[in-house]
């Protein structure tokens, strides 16, 4: 019952990005032409995010845009401020500033990234994205922002979105592509290795890392489904098209971004 709601859940978050994305698109055809005039509301409405933006209070700015988007739905601008939303959310993600979602956490002697990684269900790479660390190598006693609320994945194959989401809520949310004829895999999986720079290996052959006959581009992270997973790619123009044998393919950008947030055990729901 509980993978239904999920994937219920997900599903009803998926239609509602599209329609946003309609009716951003219809809102710019019908605007054309009077771009100056469509403007002025426009100006008004997220001038209070923008100043808190302007003065670094990102928390402020995505919360007023949230309310903007609730209360003006039908907003051309609403596609927009939900990117904005997005764009906040790695800010705050990959800043040191503490939030709901996050603790302050002391250094203890013996600790590494790694466990520390592992005890809160993170990565390594997030831990130092956030507080700026520029290595693996940390002292007791110094405080560091450390994530603490598990993400999770969903991918539209109808739409080829893929959606991370935290506690059910879209974090940010990217164009891939999938498999080919509709036949990447249905269900729910979980993440079990990720790869930096994997090595292609076709029937006979190992295609290296950096070729770009390597279709893997420049992240692997395989599933419980045997020899699926999100991947980076050597062919972007791919993108928003049902293009794979069967896996996930992603802007290699842009995988390597997912690739820092999420831990070994994410879960990702897959639906047609």
């Amino acid at each position: 019952m509980n993978k239904k709601i999920v994937i219920i859940s997900g599903a009803i978050a998926a239609v509602i990005l599209v329609f946003i994305v309609v009716k951003f698109a219809a809102g710019n055809r019908h605007s054309q032409g009077n771009n100056r005039q469509s403007l002025r509301p426009v100006s008004a409405e997220s001038a209070k995010a923008r100043d808190l933006e302007s003065q670094g209070n990102i928390a402020g700015a995505r919360g007023e845009y949230q309310r903007l988007i609730g209360e003006i739905p039908n907003s051309r601008e609403v596609l927009a401020w939900q990117r904005k939303v997005e764009d906040l959310n790695l800010k705050l993600l990959f800043s040191p500033a503490i939030t709901p979602k996050s603790v302050e956490y002391e250094i203890k002697p013996g600790d590494s990234l790694d466990k520390i990684a592992k005890d809160y269900k993170t990565t390594v790479e997030l831990i130092k994205k956030s507080n700026g660390l520029v290595s693996d190598n940390i002292f007791p006693g110094k405080k560091i922002k450390v994530w603490t609320v598990p993400f999770n994945i969903f991918v539209d194959k109808s739409q080829n979105i893929l959606l991370l989401k935290s506690n059910d809520e879209i974090f940010k949310s990217y164009v891939v592509a999938t498999g080919l004829n509709n036949c990447t895999p249905v269900g729910t999986f979980k993440i079990i290795e990720k790869i930096m720079n994997p090595p292609w290996y076709k029937p006979g052959v190992v295609i290296p890392a950096g070729s770009p006959e390597n279709i893997l581009g420049t992240r692997w992270m395989g599933l419980t489904k045997e020899g699926y997973g999100i991947h980076g790619t050597t062919k972007p123009e791919s993108l928003g098209t049902q293009a794979t044998a069967g896996c996930v393919r992603m802007a290699n950008t842009e995988v390597e971004e997912l690739y820092s947030i999420v831990a070994v055990g994410t879960e990702v729901t897959i639906v047609d």
